[in-house]
């Protein structure tokens, strides 16, 4: 007797005018670092939201502004995060005495908490994404990545 479930099917490749691309590729990397975040190192609490936290974890009180610089997102993403943040009660946004418009971040103790257990998680899985390359390998791979993220900064910054 036969399986009447058909093979799966596969579907069409990709074009070779966009996996040349270097914007395809990034697609594609992000699309499986936030599939494999979600999965490693929490399902809930999202690469940027991990980002904020870290950042006012190292600078506490500093200005919601800054440290939207800080982790690369927009002033009204990083309002939209940090309110969220706020809401889950892992981040406390207090009003500047000298300027009722600055916020000034702080992590709750929920936070660092979320922070210490996520950070643990994220960095084993930077190290299994990294096994595979000597020392030199790895310095020379994030500084890649760094170039390429600071050139489109730039030209987003430029547009």
């Amino acid at each position: 007797m036969t399986d009447p479930t058909p093979p799966a099917e596969t579907g069409p490749e990709a074009p070779t005018a966009l996996t040349a691309a270097p914007g395809y590729q990034v697609r594609r990397l992000y699309q499986a670092y936030l599939a494999v975040w979600a999965r490693e190192v929490d399902p809930v609490l999202t690469g940027p939201q991990f980002a904020v936290l870290q950042a006012v974890d190292t600078h506490p009180g500093q200005d919601q502004r800054s440290m939207a610089a800080a982790v690369a997102l927009d002033t009204s993403t990083m309002a939209d995060v940090a309110r969220r943040l706020e809401n889950r009660g892992l981040l406390a946004r207090r009003t500047a005495a000298a300027d009722g418009r600055r916020k000034l971040l702080y992590l709750t103790d929920a936070g660092r908490e979320a922070l210490q257990g996520a950070n643990h998680r994220a960095r084993r899985l930077d190290a299994i994404l990294l096994e595979s390359f000597d020392e030199a390998e790895r310095e020379l791979f994030v500084h890649t990545l760094k170039a390429l993220a600071d050139r489109w900064e730039g030209l987003a910054e430029a547009a």
